[in-house]
């Protein structure tokens, strides 16, 4: 069990280190000349594509899936591309730091529907939703400049469907091995979003602009949503979630320089009550879901007559 808890928390934390680079990455691909849509449909579009590839030449075996696993994952992947489309969108009019802490607030809207699976709210929780939304009006705090609250929306918005994608994932994940999660659920968001990017967008960069950051994008995307899926199946979704906290970090420190974007005093402020409101669920008594709940709103999502040893030997 320490064994599976310490590779859950390294996958976790792996996860969150890459994603932490997608706010810098994909602000710094919009700064050079991509539209938002571009950014989802290609980042995603090619994350897709190197995940089968790799996995039809490598471990064919990951492509098998179960009937409603699948449609689990579909729903996940339709769910996040959605997401991902407000993530950037909104990362076009926020700066990428700031950005990023308002998206952070997804570990306390995982919270809030995993007691859609019996899990009712407690004292605490209240509290941090009181200590979050003080958080959230400092991030939002510029003085020099007038809110953006369409984006200030579009972002939290991406941040509550982000975690609605992982309970649902994290289903699926009792019975499947996380690169075939990963695989189906980027298959499912890439349906969304290069649709998307086809009807309403269209526009395509000129020809000097460098594609170094849509190419690191892409990688960052591959490499985190195995880590992340690993981490759940590992150590659960909401545990995931919080170590996803380091995803902050991250961002704050390459938004500084690569973009030159810093923060104000009340800023800092309102970053550290955030942190202090997601940190505090390490105190939640929450009791983690298990195979045989049947209960809840994603009980559906299960397949007793699977074999186990159709996968080989992926714990």
């Amino acid at each position: 069990m320490q064994k599976k808890q310490t590779a859950g928390v390294l996958a976790a934390l792996s996860s969150a280190a890459f994603l932490g680079l997608a706010p810098v990455l994909g602000k710094l691909a919009i700064t050079l000349g991509f539209t938002p849509f571009a950014v989802v449909a290609l980042r995603t579009g090619f994350a897709a594509g190197i995940l089968l590839l790799a996995i039809s030449l490598f471990t064919p075996r990951y492509l098998y899936i179960f009937p409603v696993g699948l449609f689990g994952c579909m729903l996940a992947g339709t769910i996040n591309g959605l997401g991902s489309l407000l993530y950037y969108l909104a990362l076009q009019r926020l700066h990428a730091n700031v950005g990023q802490l308002l998206y952070s607030l997804y570990p306390f809207f995982v919270a809030l529907w995993l007691i859609l699976d019996h899990q009712p709210p407690s004292r605490l929780t209240l509290f941090r939703i009181s200590l979050a939304t003080i958080a959230v009006m400092l991030l939002t705090s510029t003085p020099k400049q007038e809110i953006d609250l369409v984006g200030v929306t579009m972002m939290i918005g991406a941040a509550i469907l982000y975690a609605m994608h992982l309970p649902i994932n994290q289903r699926v994940l009792y019975e499947v091995p996380a690169p075939t999660v990963a695989l189906y659920t980027l298959l499912s968001m890439s349906a969304v979003v290069v649709p998307a990017y086809l009807i309403f967008d269209r526009a395509w960069p000129a020809e000097n602009v460098p594609w170094l950051p849509v190419i690191g994008l892409t990688f960052a995307t591959v490499f985190s949503r195995i880590a992340l899926f690993l981490g759940v199946k590992k150590i659960g979704g909401m545990q995931t979630a919080l170590l996803g906290l380091a995803e902050l970090l991250i961002a704050i420190i390459f938004s500084d320089i690569w973009l030159g974007e810093n923060l104000t005093l009340l800023q800092w402020l309102g970053a550290i009550g955030l942190g202090l409101s997601l940190t505090l669920v390490m105190y939640e008594n929450t009791p983690a879901l298990s195979y045989s709940k049947k209960t809840g709103w994603l009980s559906w999502i299960r397949s007793p007559d699977l074999p186990k040893d159709i996968f080989g030997p992926y714990e």
